[in-house]
């Protein structure tokens, strides 16, 4: 199992990122995948995550409706577009991978850097 984690970067406040994620060793249709993250000092919290059969989505209450986790499935990728971003976004963000039926996220990614400055 591999998640390649891409996309970071540095940009402004108020700007846009596009983070990927590529799968590959896994049957994504029975799996649910996430976007977490991981402030200096801080704990790693949750992002957002999709259910690859049926698309369906969750987000952090702190980036809904400007965070968007959505997949490819020709590609076997997860995206997060992170728009209107700030500074407290700064973070490295991890993806990551659980069976549909397991609480556990099981695999991960390496971690992709977002800094956002004012």
């Amino acid at each position: 199992v591999q998640l390649q984690a891409s996309g970071g970067g540095s940009v402004q406040s108020g700007g846009s990122l596009r983070l990927s994620c590529a799968a590959s060793g896994l049957t994504l249709g029975r799996y649910y995948m996430g976007w977490f993250r991981q402030a200096p000092r801080k704990e790693r919290e949750f992002v957002a995550a999709i259910r690859w059969s049926g698309g369906v989505t969750s987000h952090a209450d702190s980036v809904k409706g400007r965070f968007t986790i959505s997949r490819d499935n020709g590609k076997n990728t997860v995206y997060l577009q992170m728009n209107s971003l700030k500074v407290e976004d700064t973070a490295v963000y991890y993806c990551a991978a659980r069976f549909f039926n397991n609480m556990n996220w099981t695999y991960w990614g390496q971690g992709t850097q977002v800094t956002v400055s004012s």
